[in-house]
């Protein structure tokens, strides 16, 4: 592999490409509802086409390469990310759908995948903010509240069952006084909700290094 293809301001595009074809599948994985699919792809294409393009899509890479926008090796590398970023979604979803065996080991499966979910759903989130609020390349769009609106439907509706689909502590706060969290369990959105917020910052500004 040629060694410019690993260079900083390639690699973003394909950090870009795995995080979008893993939120992509992991939607299709856990709620299966077409709307839902669409708006997730809708809001990583809104995140992430000022960095890769956003294919997502190991055919629309070579529709790409066949038109002459990228390289050959290029495409090989982004199909490649697309195909790890399912692979992975794939694993997490059959993770959260899996049952343990016992009730103990259900107990404590619940709790960990509802952090789980919440750190993924609010990652999501972030990285959607970020690159449609404040990113220098969407600049001046018309379309970050509906990006942002949708990134939390897709998420609601693959995670929401699994943590409740807080994806923000005043939610988790709100949602406890009324009970329909208990209190108990706050930490969990606590704890997933920033830590996802961390994630996604980091992330960003691993993708974004001039974007200050």
């Amino acid at each position: 592999m040629q060694l410019s293809l690993l260079k900083p301001t390639i690699m973003k595009k394909y950090i870009t490409e795995f995080i979008g074809t893993f939120f992509l599948v992991l939607t299709i994985a856990l709620s299966g509802e077409p709307l839902a699919i669409g708006a997730a792809l809708m809001v990583m294409v809104f995140a992430g086409g000022h960095v890769s393009g956003a294919h997502y899509n190991p055919a629309v890479t070579l529709a790409i390469l066949l038109r002459g926008r990228i390289t050959l090796n290029e495409a090989l590398v982004y199909m490649v990310s697309q195909v790890i970023g399912a692979v992975a979604a794939a694993l997490i979803a059959g993770w959260f759908m899996g049952f343990p065996e016992t009730a103990v080991l259900e107990l404590d499966a619940r709790i960990i995948k509802a952090l789980g979910a919440e750190i993924l759903g609010t990652f999501a989130l972030a990285y959607v903010v970020l690159n449609v609020a404040t990113a220098k390349g969407t600049m001046g769009n018309h379309f970050y509240g509906l990006a942002i609106g949708f990134t939390v439907f897709a998420m609601a509706t693959g995670l929401g069952k699994i943590s409740g689909g807080a994806f923000n502590p005043a939610v988790a706060v709100g949602l406890s006084v009324l009970k329909i969290f208990a209190w108990k369990n706050i930490w969990i959105y606590l704890v997933g909700c920033f830590g996802g917020t961390v994630l996604a910052a980091l992330i960003f500004r691993m993708i974004n290094p001039e974007d200050k």
